[in-house]
């Protein structure tokens, strides 16, 4: 019988970045970490970018990262996210699900840099083999919706029994998210054995979408003008500015 795709290979990807906007922010360190199979040794690829725009003190008291170090160490982002791109789209021809958490985030901020510094973007990357992304935090929050309580990586693993040793290093990030998604399969297992990555990645389009009318829902009672954006794993391009 073939294992489920928990049990599986899966690769995974993090980044830490100068602050939250998706649009205006940058990428100052990236990771891949690749899994063969649960306890086996992960494989890690590492990035670190001098972005070429001021780091704030409020992202490096996050991250650690100063924007002096960035300078000093730090690679142009123009090949960096030219070899990123390269190494998922590998995995995916080769059918290694990607695990990132909050996906849109992380995967909408690559695009972005893509565009940015290489005329590209994700999804010429994907053409003939498109993403299956597994979203801890988009599968937690359907397959166990009524829990209390935050769910950001750090809870997600307290609550999984995930070891994180270094928040906000992104290959420690990436590797957690990767641990959860094996600990979130085997949990659900009767919920998730029969479905593909590929399935599971169609479902949480609607799943997510769901997610995010539910939040602007709240928002909107609480008198927050705050938008939730639907669209996952990438947000869709913002129209230029007339």
């Amino acid at each position: 019988m073939t294992s489920c795709w928990y049990e599986g290979p899966l690769a995974a990807f993090d980044t830490e970045t100068t602050g939250v906007d998706v649009e205006t922010d940058r990428i100052v360190s990236a990771a891949v970490v690749v899994q063969d199979a649960p306890g086996s040794r992960p494989r890690v690829s590492r990035w670190l970018v001098n972005p070429g725009v001021p780091v704030p003190q409020a992202a490096t008291a996050v991250h650690g990262l100063t924007e002096d170090h960035l300078q000093r160490n730090g690679r142009w982002p123009a090949p960096v996210m030219y070899e990123i791109a390269e190494q998922l789209a590998e995995h995916s021809t080769l059918g290694r699900p990607l695990v990132v958490m909050n996906a849109p985030f992380d995967l909408t901020l690559l695009d972005r840099e893509l565009r940015r510094h290489r005329a590209s973007s994700l999804e010429r990357w994907f053409g003939n083999s498109p993403l299956r992304v597994l979203d801890p935090l988009v599968l937690d929050k359907h397959l166990d919706r009524y829990r209390k309580g935050r769910r950001t990586l750090t809870d997600l693993c307290a609550h999984y029994e995930v070891t994180l040793t270094e928040a906000h290093d992104a290959a420690a990030d990436a590797l957690a998210a990767l641990e959860v998604v094996r600990a979130l399969g085997r949990r659900f297992a009767a919920r998730l054995d029969r479905l593909t990555p590929a399935e599971l990645h169609a479902l949480q389009v609607d799943w997510h979408a769901a997610q995010a009318r539910g939040l602007q829902a709240w928002f909107a009672r609480s008198g927050t003008e705050e938008t939730v954006d639907p669209s996952w794993p990438l947000r869709p391009e913002l129209p230029a500015a007339a």
